[in-house]
Order: C-alpha cells, then sequence, then structure tokens
C-alpha cells in the first residue's frame, strides 16, 4: 500500500509552501517517525516524519512551491527500500506494469484533478509533463483547448524560463525569492501602506546597565545556564515604559482600538533565510531568569530554522536590534498589527555633558517607531523618556537575579 506524504497545512493563510530539504532520498527505505524533509512556509520552517514505514518515492523535489495539500512523495510499505539511494531507481514504482496510461494520474496534485473532472476528458487522454510524466494543471488546460497551444510553465520549470518582468543582461543572475523573504516584503509594504509611519529618537547612557551586567553576568551564568544579555533589559524596561503609555501596546482595528493588558514582546532575529520575529510571550510577569531563558530558547530555534508558527504568532510590541550588526542610528518599519516598534543600536563611546563637566559615556542612540493614527507625538517621546529612565536607573526594574 501506497501512503500519500502531502504538503502539510501550516496555517490558516498559507495556501503554499516550498519543499526545502527531503532528509531521505529517492528509493531509501524509511522507518515511521523518521525526518523525511523539511517545508517552508512564509512564516516558518515545519519538520514532516513519516507516517508509515517502506520505500520512499519523491515526486517534488527541493525547491519547488507546491499547494498545500498536494502529494509530494509516497512510502510504499510493499516494496524494499535501499539504504544509499544510488541504488534504487529514480520513477517511482508503478503498480500495474501493463497500464503506464494511469500511472501519471497518480501523483496528480488536486488543482490538475479538479481541472481533468471539470474538462470531460480521461487521463489517458493527455500527456502530462510534470516529473515522471505526471499531469499537472497545465497539461489538462492543454488538453482541453481548441487549438494547440504554447506548452504551460508547471510549478518545476526553471525560474529563468519564467517571463520576467526586468531585462536582464550577461552577469544577472535571476533567482527566486524563499516564501520568508517573500512573505517579509509583503509585510513591509503593507505596513507602509497601511499605517502612518513616525520615528522619534532619544539616547541612553548605558553606564549603568554595563556595570550591572559587569557584576552579575558571570554568577548569573553559572547559577541560571544562560547569559545576562542587554536584551533581557530593554524587554524588562520596554515592559515598564508600555505599561505606562498603554497606547503603544495597542493595535488599530478598523475604527477600534484594541488595547492589550498583556506584553507580548517579539524579539527580531536575523537568520540565513531572512528576518524571524519570535514572540516571549507575557513579557510583564517574567523575571530576568525567565525573559533570558526564553529569549535564548528562540534565538537558537531561529539559528536552527526551528521556529513554529506558534512561536511567531500575535506578539504586541516589537524590539530590533541593529546595533549587533553595528547600526548606530535606523528608523525601524512596524510589525503589523503593532503600532510600535524599538530600534536599538550600537553603544558607542560619546562626550556628553554630565553636570556641567564633559564625560565620556557609552550612548545609545533608540528609534522608536509608530503608528501615528493612534500614538501622537507626546506619546511616543514620553514612552521613550521612560525607557531612557528605567535604562539609567535599571534598580527601578526590580533586580531580581
Amino acid at each position: 500500500m501506497k501512503h500519500n506524504v502531502k504538503a502539510p497545512s501550516v496555517g490558516e493563510s498559507i495556501s503554499e509552501v516550498s519543499i526545502l530539504k527531503w532528509t531521505k532520498k529517492e528509493g531509501q527505505a524509511v522507518k515511521t517517525g523518521d525526518l523525511i524533509l523539511e517545508i517552508e512556509s512564509d512564516k516558518a520552517t515545519v519538520e514532516i516524519v513519516a507516517e508509515a514505514s517502506g520505500k520512499l518515492s519523491i515526486l517534488q523535489p527541493e525547491g519547488t512551491r507546491v499547494p498545500v495539500g498536494e502529494v509530494i512523495g509516497w512510502i510504499d510499505d510493499a516494496a524494499q527500500g535501499t539504504v544509499e539511494a544510488a541504488a534504487a531507481p529514480k520513477a517511482p514504482q508503478k503498480v500495474v506494469p501493463s497500464a503506464p496510461a494511469s500511472a501519471p494520474a497518480e501523483g496528480m496534485g488536486p488543482a490538475a484533478r479538479k481541472a481533468l473532472a471539470e474538462s470531460g476528458l480521461s487521463a489517458s487522454q493527455i500527456s502530462g509533463t510534470g516529473k515522471d510524466g505526471r499531469i499537472t494543471k497545465g497539461d489538462v488546460l492543454a488538453g482541453a483547448a481548441p487549438a494547440p497551444a504554447v506548452t504551460p510553465v508547471s510549478i518545476t520549470t526553471p525560474p529563468a524560463a519564467r517571463p520576467a518582468s526586468m531585462p536582464t543582461r550577461e552577469g544577472d543572475r535571476r533567482v527566486p525569492m524563499s516564501n520568508l523573504r517573500a512573505r517579509i516584503a509583503e509585510r513591509l509594504v503593507q505596513a507602509q501602506h497601511t499605517a502612518a509611519i513616525l520615528t522619534t529618537f532619544n539616547e541612553v547612557d548605558m553606564g549603568a546597565v554595563m556595570a550591572v551586567r559587569a557584576q552579575h553576568k558571570e554568577a548569573f551564568k553559572a547559577k541560571h545556564g544562560v547569559a545576562l544579555s542587554f536584551m533581557s533589559f530593554f524587554t524588562r524596561a520596554s515592559v515598564e515604559a508600555l505599561k505606562l503609555i498603554p497606547e503603544v501596546n495597542a493595535s488599530v482595528d478598523g475604527r477600534d482600538v484594541i488595547y492589550h493588558d498583556y506584553q507580548d514582546i517579539g524579539i527580531a532575529v536575523g537568520t540565513e533565510r531572512g528576518l524571524v520575529v519570535p514572540v516571549v510571550r507575557n513579557a510583564g510577569s517574567l523575571g530576568f531568569v525567565e525573559i533570558e531563558k526564553k529569549i535564548t530558547e528562540l534565538a537558537v530555534k531561529a539559528r536552527d530554522g526551528k521556529l513554529s508558527i506558534p512561536d511567531m504568532s500575535g506578539g504586541t510590541f516589537t524590539i530590533s536590534n541593529g546595533g549587533t550588526y553595528g547600526s548606530l542610528l535606523s528608523t525601524p518599519i512596524l510589525n503589523p498589527p503593532q503600532s510600535g516598534i524599538l530600534g536599538m543600536h550600537k553603544i558607542q563611546e560619546r562626550p556628553v555633558a554630565v553636570n556641567g563637566k564633559v564625560e565620556i559615556r557609552p550612548m545609545m542612540y533608540l528609534a522608536l517607531s509608530y503608528d501615528h493614527r493612534l500614538i501622537d507625538g507626546k506619546g511616543a517621546v514620553t514612552f521613550l523618556v521612560h525607557l531612557k529612565d528605567f535604562l539609567e536607573n535599571p534598580e527601578k526594574l526590580k533586580l531580581d537575579f
């Protein structure tokens, strides 16, 4: 019996996923529970395990974008797979060798099956152009057309063969965006078109936080197993400032404002695949230790591509640390439907006036981008003033470590 491997549903609004990597090879023997492939959606990477034991047949290669629910492979529990893929045949094993006309129909996706049913044709009347002769939706539409047509582009056609809106020349390379990068682009444009984004700035003397961190970081690491980072101070300071200026923690929904009586803080993390924003939930009820452990856990998952949809869903406010890459000043873009995002930057020694004297102090510029539809300049500036106060007087943050 053949057990279909289907492109999984990974979220309500997601209709397409990319095959990121097959961890098992064509013709290889797999066991129930084995990790066989990784799927990338526009939000996260999802691991797929075998639901049966047997020989794996792969219908869609790595890098292919497929609709949710489409059959991308199968596991034949009646066949003996090989340990090495090189010894395995490349084409899926056919149950009835004498009836090749039915074989292309076996791996047809939902769209192709629907088109075939509506066309009034049978699978034997269609020539498949997909992998291993599979029939695609384009094949059905071409077969049903009254006149000969150009062979339609299938989902596995190399990107270079697709119509291009920009001319290219020798030395140019056309590479399709990953689902994640495409989603990031979509959300950034959405933010610019749906919110009245404005940015205000302040600066903070990081000397007090640096002193506390230097004094406690070794004991903190030894006792709790995680480092005491600047991000936990900023998370705690942001939570306290959000409590004082609640509109920065709110969202616009049509003509309504939704106020959140909790603080779910998104922490923007740069990865090889793009920017992701995992969420520290109920950060207002967490201490330094719990915040640090959660940030560390999410950072590791982000680095390894293991973040789940729930890890990145929601969030009422976001913190982005461009200082990690050396940024001195920036204007972060909102993460819809949030109304505020804080930009941290590089700590740099600068001459500043302290009690009438010039001193060299470790300073950081802060940037708050906010939705001016909801937040007035007074609220945004006051939020940064409170944040600055908490960071320059960290004892107000209840140092419970």
